[in-house]
């Protein structure tokens, strides 16, 4: 204690002045925090124009009928508006071979999609649903981006620039799961599932962000931190 009776800190500095010290240097790393928090979260998404916040997604799913990637045989998409499901789409797909790898998988053989269109006589319906959205969303979205890639490529279609954001990824990071398979994640949020039917997939796809969603996370943010690298 000083002989003015004021108490000094371990550097000769009177506590009371020292108090006010520290809590004049935490606060502004306090707001720094703030400020970077908020600027992360209005951060861009490449693909997502600038503007009010996405509420508008597709959750889309290809099966394949081989180990190409523009051997689509099924497509679903869903398409989500303010939290409901506002359109459903569903096609089975003639792909460019006959050679069916995985029939055991999805039960679609060459004899049930003979007869239906292939994916460039389909793609003006879906482009135009794609079209309307903000984003789109796939349970590992890197082979459903990579199908619709080659689709595209194969038919000499234009691809669509809407960023992806994978449910995989959400999945693990908001509720923790590993691993986190469509199957097992179903489970865990006790979504009905018929693994392997896109329309099924892609229905659960879309709950599995609305389930997210409802947890607080908001889709920019999903999408800047569980969203596929632009394709090049």
């Amino acid at each position: 204690m000083s002989s003015a009776g004021v108490y000094l800190d371990a550097g000769g500095t009177p506590s009371i002045i020292a108090a006010m010290i520290r809590s004049a240097i935490r606060k502004p790393k306090a707001v720094r925090a703030k400020k970077s928090a908020a600027a992360v979260s209005a951060s861009p998404v490449a693909g997502l124009p600038a503007g009010p916040l996405p509420r508008r997604f597709a959750a889309l799913d290809f099966e394949t009928a081989d180990y190409g990637r523009d051997s689509a045989c099924a497509l679903s998409v869903i398409v989500v508006e303010d939290e409901q499901i506002v359109s459903t789409w569903t096609s089975l797909i003639r792909p460019p071979r006959r050679d069916f790898v995985f029939t055991y998988l999805h039960g679609i053989s060459w004899n049930q999609v003979k007869d239906k269109p292939t994916f460039g006589e389909v793609w003006g319906e879906v482009e135009q649903l794609l079209d309307g959205v903000d984003f789109i969303a796939a349970h590992n979205a890197s082979f459903d981006r990579s199908v619709l890639r080659a689709c595209c490529e194969a038919r000499a279609a234009k691809l669509t620039q809407k960023p992806f954001v994978c449910t995989v990824k959400v999945a693990r990071a908001v509720w923790n799961l590993r691993p986190a398979t469509l199957a097992d994640v179903c489970r865990h949020l006790q979504i009905p599932l018929q693994h392997h039917d896109a329309a099924s997939d892609a229905h659960a796809c879309a709950r599995i962000l609305l389930a997210a969603r409802q947890k607080g996370h908001e889709y920019h943010s999903l999408l800047k931190c569980h969203g596929l690298k632009p394709a090049r």
